[in-house]
This record gives structure tokens, C-alpha cells and sequence, in this order.
């Protein structure tokens, strides 16, 4: 007789947990609050639908925050498993020049959502809409808003992190979870925008202006790629993934400090050696025609340093490859890209289980940890499915 598994949520760990149960052994039902499943999923494919990095081995683990939540999951299914099952199942992709992986030009996020459903769909998942998860009754059956009571051999939760609420990310999930003493971490942005106080005039003349071919560092982490200055402070994808580094020190000091490199092809003594070759030119030619920095890069170099630092050569040498600025807060998680925070990693045990609770699970970004843009988080959610799947079919 075929053992029941109730997913609850249909996000992308959901659907990713669906497509690889076997439906010989189990009968699987996605419990969905919303009229549709993978709502967070399509408003994703607005900002540029890459499904997942083409970046190899371990470099790729590293980009988790704490990696050891990835690592054996994207062992069994990573990032080459996860392009060939979607070539498989009809969404061809390519590697675009950032070297994130995207469909097929041509093919929109809502194909690729359809595609994947219609998968689920042949696995003969049921999928029941308009049934929100509010907690468990005394006998850890599952309790719905609609009254419902469900009874589940095996219950998968994916309820997703705590960003772009119009999506129905409201995290008021949490509450059941610490009413049965599981620890929870309070949602906080991550890969969001951070707030910078630029001068009234800085913003009036580059607001808007990307900040292009740069790296980041902060503490002991450095990050090449662009970045956007915006009324609030700056944002993209060089400081997105930088968060785990930027949270942490604006937890312990209200504040973080980053230092950009504005020319990450030139060491400090080529861009020194350049100044010291053009005497006789004005600081700010070298910097626009020697140097080729546009006037938003030499105009944020002029308003975070001092009159002394940019007539002296060598002190503007080590400013440009070193330009410190402070962060004063984070967007709100609703402005976030994505979150960190939800059930503590303690929690749950090499298989995702809850150990306070067996036969129950947790994947997805309602887990506590931390994926950078570019595809990481999605290739996170399916690698997490996947696993899960792998040893649940195994296993019972």
C-alpha cells in the first residue's frame, strides 16, 4: 500500500520535491494557499530568469552561508543534474556571459512554470489550492484554515522566506513552529539594497548610475560586479553577495564598512605609477582619461575622501582601489531580493528532517541560510528537493 507525503507550499522546493517522488510508493499532494502554484517563481523571471550558475564543484558550495546546508544535496543533484533534467522535461538552456544559466531565448518563466507543473502533473501529484497550513492538532495531524484536517505518513514543508509578501510570502507560518518549541530565526534581507547616506547633491547628480566592472570587499570576502547607486544606497549583484559579511558587522557595530576597488584590472602601484607619469595633469583628467573612471566614479571617490587624499597621488591611488564607505541599514525584507532567517539549522537533521517531529521536513529558504543571486537560491530549493526525494524513496 502506498505511504501519503503532504507537501505544504508551491514554491520552487515544492514543485522541485514533487518531480522526483516516487508516485509507485507514495501518493503526494501539494497543499497551496494561493489559486496557483510558483508565484515567487515567476515574479523571479521579471528581473532576468536565470535557473541556476554554471560556476563548477566547490566554488559553488562556498556561495552558501553555511555551505554545509548545500553540500551533500548539491552532491547528489547540482547544477549540471539540474540543466540536463530540464532539458529532459522540454526547457533547453544556454550560458549567458555572466555565466548564470537561462532557458532558451524565446522561453518565458510562465512556460517554464507550466512545463514543470505538467511534470508534476504525470507524476500524479495532486495539487489543492486555497488550503493555508495554520498548524497541527495534538496528534501532529495538519490543520488548514478551511477546517480541514489532513492525516500524512510524511509531511515536506516549503514555505518560503519572508520577501515580496504580494506573493504571499507572509512568514505567519512561524508561529505553529515555535508553539511546538522548534527554534526560528526572525527573517532580516538578504541580496537587497543597502542604505548609504549620500549627499543630497551626489544623488540629484548620479542616482540611478551603475558602478560597472568593480569588486567589493567586505571583511575578508571580495566580490567583482556591478553595482547600481540608488536615493537609498546601492544595490547589485557585487554587494548582493556580500550579505552574510555586511548583516554580521551591522549586527554587532549599527554599522558595516565596505571598501570598493573602482579598477580591479590595476594593482595600486600601476594606477600610482599613472599618476606619477602625468604630473602635469589635472587629477581629475588622469582619473577620466588615463584612468578611464566616468564622472559618477570620480565624483563618488571625491565625497569619501578628504581635499588632502585627492591631490596626493599616492593616497588616491590606494583610495580608488580601496574607497571605504559605511552602510547605516538594510531595505526591509519585503525589498529583498530574498531572506535569511526561519528554522534554525539545529532543527533539522542530515536529511532535512525535524527532529523534534519525525517523518516531518523542512527545504527551501524557509531554512536558515544564506544563497547570493544569480541562480544559487533556486539551485538550492531543487538540489534540496531532489535529495529529500532520493531518500524518502529510498529509505521507506
Amino acid at each position: 500500500m502506498k505511504k501519503s507525503i503532504s507537501i505544504i507550499g508551491g514554491g520552487p522546493a515544492a514543485m522541485a520535491v514533487a518531480s522526483f517522488l516516487d508516485p509507485l510508493q507514495y501518493e503526494v499532494t501539494i497543499y497551496e494557499k494561493n489559486k496557483s502554484l510558483g508565484r515567487k517563481f515567476l515574479v523571479a523571471g521579471k528581473g532576468g530568469f536565470n535557473l541556476t550558475h554554471s560556476e563548477e564543484g566547490e566554488s559553488f558550495g562556498k556561495k552558501y552561508t553555511p555551505q554545509e546546508i548545500i553540500t551533500p544535496a548539491f552532491k547528489y543533484f547540482d547544477n549540471s543534474n539540474f540543466r540536463n533534467w530540464l532539458e529532459q522535461i522540454g526547457i533547453p538552456t544556454f550560458v549567458g556571459s555572466s555565466k548564470r544559466v537561462y532557458p532558451t531565448k524565446g522561453i518565458k518563466p510562465i512556460e517554464v512554470l507550466n512545463v514543470i507543473i505538467s511534470e508534476i502533473e504525470k507524476r500524479r501529484v495532486i495539487i489543492k489550492y486555497d488550503h493555508e497550513w495554520i498548524g497541527w492538532t495534538d496528534e501532529n495531524d495538519l490543520i488548514f484554515s478551511n477546517k480541514k484536517i489532513v492525516t500524512s505518513d510524511f509531511t515536506i514543508f516549503a514555505l518560503g522566506g519572508g520577501s515580496w509578501k504580494v506573493t504571499g510570502s507572509n512568514s505567519i507560518w512561524i508561529d505553529p513552529f515555535q508553539k511546538k518549541n522548534i527554534s526560528t530565526i526572525p527573517f532580516t534581507a538578504s541580496n537587497c539594497a543597502y542604505k548609504i547616506a549620500w549627499s543630497t547633491e551626489f544623488i540629484n547628480k548620479h542616482g540611478g548610475q551603475p558602478l560597472k566592472n568593480i569588486a567589493i570587499r567586505c571583511q575578508d570576502k571580495i566580490q567583482k560586479g556591478e553595482g547600481v547607486i540608488t536615493d537609498f544606497g546601492l544595490e547589485g549583484n557585487a554587494i548582493y553577495a556580500l550579505s552574510p559579511q555586511i548583516r554580521e558587522q551591522l549586527k554587532s557595530q549599527l554599522e558595516a564598512t565596505i571598501y570598493i576597488d573602482l579598477k580591479p584590472t590595476l594593482s595600486q602601484e600601476k594606477i600610482n605609477n599613472i599618476f606619477l607619469n602625468t604630473i602635469n595633469k589635472k587629477v581629475s583628467d588622469v582619473l577620466r582619461k588615463k584612468l578611464k573612471l566616468n564622472a559618477t566614479q570620480v565624483d563618488l571617490i571625491r565625497n569619501h575622501t578628504s581635499k588632502e587624499t585627492f591631490i596626493n597621488p599616492s593616497l588616491l591611488a590606494k583610495a580608488i582601489k580601496n574607497l571605504e564607505i559605511k552602510i547605516i541599514a538594510t531595505a526591509t525584507t519585503d525589498e529583498a531580493i530574498s531572506t535569511v532567517g526561519g528554522i534554525s539549522l539545529e532543527e533539522i537533521d542530515q536529511h532535512f528532517q525535524l527532529k523534534k517531529l519525525p517523518h516531518q521536513y523542512c527545504i527551501g529558504e524557509m531554512l536558515d541560510y544564506d544563497a547570493p543571486t544569480g541562480g544559487y537560491l533556486l539551485q538550492s530549493c531543487f538540489s534540496m528537493g531532489a535529495y529529500l526525494a532520493a531518500h524518502l524513496n529510498k529509505t521507506y
